[in-house]
């Protein structure tokens, strides 16, 4: 019989705590999620070189999913270690590294150098915006500025690969263009950040 406190929860959200039990008590760890969100993006990738952009499209989202899903389950089971964290960012970086490598050797083979140019920006700017996070913070300084987060950078690039899959031309190239932008603007950004926290002045806290 349930308990009170059950019945009086909405449904929905009896069924979202029921499931959350479960995954709980499973042998599911967070770092078996992380792994499966690289496979899937390897998939895409290669999916993407073979040209077929719907299919790469979605595996690449779905994967991308599973590397967020890592951490909240991670911090709601219970089973994260420090190692896990350190998996989890890490394979974030080889999957967006991978995708715009296969999207860079797709404009390679048309011959476009200024949309090959932009990738390389868009994957440097990448790199930085998660190096100056985490030298920011092994100094003791949040750095979550900036809108080019990697939740936006799969957002931008999921966008420009299913639309180009789907006839749109343009969509790709622009998808890679606005990445560049933003992830430069973004890392700039955490520069001036961290260099403001850092240079502020120490004030003496009441006694």
């Amino acid at each position: 019989m349930s308990s009170p406190a059950d019945g009086a929860r909405p449904r929905p959200q009896l069924m979202n705590d029921q499931m959350r039990n479960r995954l709980i008590e499973s042998r599911l760890t967070p770092n078996a999620i992380s792994l499966t969100g690289l496979v899937l993006c390897l998939a895409a990738a290669v999916l993407v070189w073979q040209e077929m952009w719907i299919l790469g499209g979605v595996a690449f989202i779905v994967g991308s999913v599973c590397d967020t899903l890592d951490g909240r389950y991670s911090r709601m089971s219970g089973k994260g270690t420090p190692f896990g964290a350190f998996l989890d960012s890490t394979l974030d970086r080889i999957e967006e590294g991978i995708m715009l490598a296969a999207i860079g050797v797709y404009f390679a083979s048309e011959a476009n150098e200024l949309a090959v140019f932009g990738v390389v920006t868009a994957a440097v700017a990448s790199l930085m915006v998660s190096y100056t996070r985490a030298r920011a913070e092994a100094l003791g300084v949040e750095c979550k500025v900036g809108f080019g987060n990697r939740a936006a950078r799969v957002a931008i690039l999921s966008a420009g690969i299913l639309l180009f899959g789907i006839g749109v031309d343009e969509a790709l190239e622009v998808a890679v263009y606005v990445l560049a932008v933003l992830g430069t603007i973004t890392f700039l950004q955490r520069i001036f950040h961290v260099r403001g926290q850092l240079n502020r002045p120490v004030t003496d806290e009441a006694v």
